[in-house]
């Protein structure tokens, strides 16, 4: 593949690159000698990554990789190999710079400890024979659901109805009931029942099918020593706990797409390979375990819900590993970190920023994505096109694609303009952050998703990109800025090749330079100010109308009509977006604050107001304007205003005919509180200054 070193050392700030064609093999001594340098090491090949690091290693003098990593990128697959790779020197550059980057900052860690204590669930045979490839490293548990079980008996079986898997790897809870009339734990295995049966009720796994007994008990008659068998047993109930579960079953027992961590299911059709991937993948889960914990929240911010109302409740839909519950008597959701995967799918959705990722951060992810589109253009590459793709699934199929593209004439491979990015899952990043990528100067923002997503994180992003575009296309950047691109495996690689030969949407004609904060409402408000400033047209809209998924931007239009100015909406809204005035009866409303999460809506006791997704480009958005005003009314009495004129007039017309406020009682609704005390208790008309 062709490489420039002069020119990619011109663009990193340094003096030319000495360019290898042979590192890993007669030229290693080079590499070696670089490893005993304490300067940063960056070896622009993933493909041999194991050998450099072994060689590294065995380096004498070599700096260990604990004081100073060696980082690997790759720029052959990316761009080397393909038709524009004579063009892809401003993108291997930018790539070279972004591997240069430090590694995120730690986090907090979540802990899984497994003792090695394996539940199987399936039928009898085949679990046992799985159990013959675990017993050595696992203490293993068979629960029966028919099938026919070996004579010895080497594992302890369970049997009965399964009502309950949940949890994680180390803390799995199993609970079920024992109804059969055979109990497996006195049961010998002597085959009488089965041979005495005449309806063959009973089979190898040694549990009676009650659909085909007929009552003849000649069972039990050939049970008498043992006693395994007695048809007048009560249920049992029974619970116990596993580190870890291999379900043989049809249909799992958890109905998430992302399923819990020490869960595998193993249906009946699966292959060879996949049982073999399941056995090894048991049998390394024994020890302790840790993992990052990928997200933060904040429930000062979150809209989930006010008054046992519910507003927003995208994370809670979007979440593919059921990690997300609501608690709206608290008025928070609550994520249950050992379930988390960590797809950052409820952080892309979360209008207000209470969720957040944080492995990688925000502003780590920002500052990546700023250096790969800063050191691209200063190296002279033009529209560049960003493609966002994961670590695993994601980063194998633009390998390859890039292979592909090397033996396959007929395909172009990944285009010059085009600066992958891998992230640990596509779903991590959303509208903020590719828009921020847009005002910084990327003319498009791709994902690469495969079958590792979750539908619901497809629609979601699908949701986020048609806000993002609605919000370019208003301001005035034509073209098609946001795409979703879908490669399952090999067989897609054409189609995914075609897709990328789309020319360049139109982007800001001075990029910006803000740093991407931890709060999302920030960048984002950063992002929009960027793009407004710098939009192609003259005079831009006055507001911008959005789709309503999705959209964390609008207003609420108030019914005045129908409005008490009760003010309920106000305690209601999470993000301060409406205000009271206390100096006057209004109700005010600051559209920058609001995200849409339709609280408000819900708590209104008339029905009178409604969300209205945009974005109003006027700079009144970011302060407190009257959406309603009324009145005031005094007390009949000493004259103090005590509440809205419309509010006590709807107080009145509906408690009207009530017999308990007619005469003098339904005076005392017209009157402040000091004045109606004084009317009930004394009967007289004096002033307040009398008292």
């Amino acid at each position: 593949m062709p490489l420039d070193g002069a020119a990619l050392g011109q663009a990193l700030g340094e003096g030319p690159l000495a360019v290898h064609t042979t590192l890993c093999r007669r030229e290693a001594p080079a590499f070696q000698r670089a490893t005993r340098s304490s300067d940063d090491l960056t070896v622009a090949c993933t493909q041999e990554q194991r050998l450099f690091t072994e060689l590294s290693a065995q380096t004498e003098g070599a700096v260990p990789l604990e004081a100073r990593p060696i980082r690997f990128v790759n720029l052959r697959e990316t761009g080397g190999w393909g038709r524009e790779a004579a063009r892809a020197t401003p993108k291997m550059a930018a790539l070279l710079a972004a591997a240069r980057l430090p590694d995120p900052e730690p986090v907090p860690t979540v802990t899984y400890r497994s003792a090695g204590r394996l539940l199987i669930i399936g039928p009898l045979d085949r679990a046992e024979a799985l159990a013959a490839h675990l017993d050595d490293a696992l203490q293993v548990t068979l629960f029966a659901t028919g099938g026919a079980g070996r004579q010895e008996r080497r594992h302890p079986v369970l049997g009965g109805e399964l009502q309950r898997v949940s949890g994680w790897l180390g803390a799995f809870s199993v609970a079920w009931s024992e109804q059969n009339p055979i109990a497996l734990d006195l049961c010998t295995r002597c085959n009488a029942c089965v041979a005495a049966c005449p309806e063959s009720a009973i089979g190898l796994d040694y549990q009676v099918n009650l659909d085909a007994c007929r009552s003849h008990r000649d069972c039990v008659r050939v049970c008498e020593a043992p006693g395994a068998i007695d048809f007048q047993r009560a249920p049992v109930a029974h619970e116990d706990t596993f580190d870890l579960v291999l379900d043989l079953r049809p249909q799992p027992a958890f109905t998430q797409h992302a399923l819990p961590q020490g869960y595998l299911h193993l249906p009946p059709q699966a292959g060879a390979d996949a049982q073999l991937a399941a056995l090894l993948q048991l049998r390394e889960r024994v020890g302790e375990f840790e993992k990052p914990k990928f997200f933060h929240y904040q429930q000062r911010l979150c809209a989930h819900g006010r008054n046992e109302r519910v507003g927003c409740n995208a994370c809670v839909e979007v979440c593919s590993a059921s990690a997300i519950s609501s608690q709206l008597a608290q008025q928070r959701i609550q994520v249950n970190p050992q379930l988390c995967v960590g797809c950052g799918a409820c952080t892309t959705v979360c209008p207000t920023g209470a969720l957040g990722y944080a492995y990688p951060s925000a502003a780590h992810q920002g500052r990546t994505l700023r250096t790969l589109l800063s050191t691209y253009a200063r190296a002279g590459g033009r529209h560049a096109a960003l493609l966002l793709h994961s670590q695993g699934a994601g980063q194998q199929r633009l390998q390859d694609w890039g292979r592909a593209a090397q033996l396959d004439r007929q395909l172009n491979g990944v285009p010059a303009r085009v600066l992958p990015v891998a992230l640990w899952h596509t779903a991590s990043v959303g509208l903020e952050l590719w828009l921020s990528a847009i005002a910084q100067g990327a003319s498009q923002v791709w994902l690469l998703t495969t079958d590792e997503e979750a539908p619901d994180y497809l629609r979601a992003l699908r949701e986020q990109m048609d806000v993002a575009e609605a919000l370019l296309q208003g301001l005035g950047y034509s073209g098609e800025h946001f795409r979703l691109l879908h490669a399952r495996d090999a067989r897609d690689l054409a189609a995914l090749d075609a897709a990328a030969q789309v020319p360049p949407a139109a982007t800001v004609r001075q990029p910006a330079t803000f740093a991407v904060q931890a709060d999302k409402r920030a960048t984002l408000e950063l992002a929009l100010d960027h793009l407004v400033q710098q939009s192609p047209l003259a005079t831009p809209p006055a507001a911008i109308a959005l789709p309503a998924a999705g959209a964390p931007l609008g207003t609420v239009e108030v019914d005045r009509d129908a409005c008490t100015l009760c003010l309920s909406c106000v305690s209601a809204c999470p993000a301060n977006a409406l205000q009271d005035n206390p100096q006057a009866p209004q109700l005010r409303f600051v559209e920058k604050n609001c995200v849409q999460c339709g609280l408000c809506v819900g708590t209104c006791p008339e029905n009178a107001l409604r969300l209205q997704p945009r974005l109003w480009l006027d700079p009144q958005r970011r302060q407190p304007r009257v959406v309603n005003e009324q009145p005031a009314y005094g007390c009949i009495r000493c004259g103090t205003p005590f509440g809205t004129l419309k509010g006590v007039e709807a107080m009145l017309a509906r408690l009207s005919g009530h017999p308990m406020f007619q005469g003098a009682a339904a005076d005392r609704l017209k009157m402040c509180g000091d004045c109606r005390v004084i009317d009930i208790h004394t009967g007289q008309q004096p002033r307040i200054t009398d008292l």
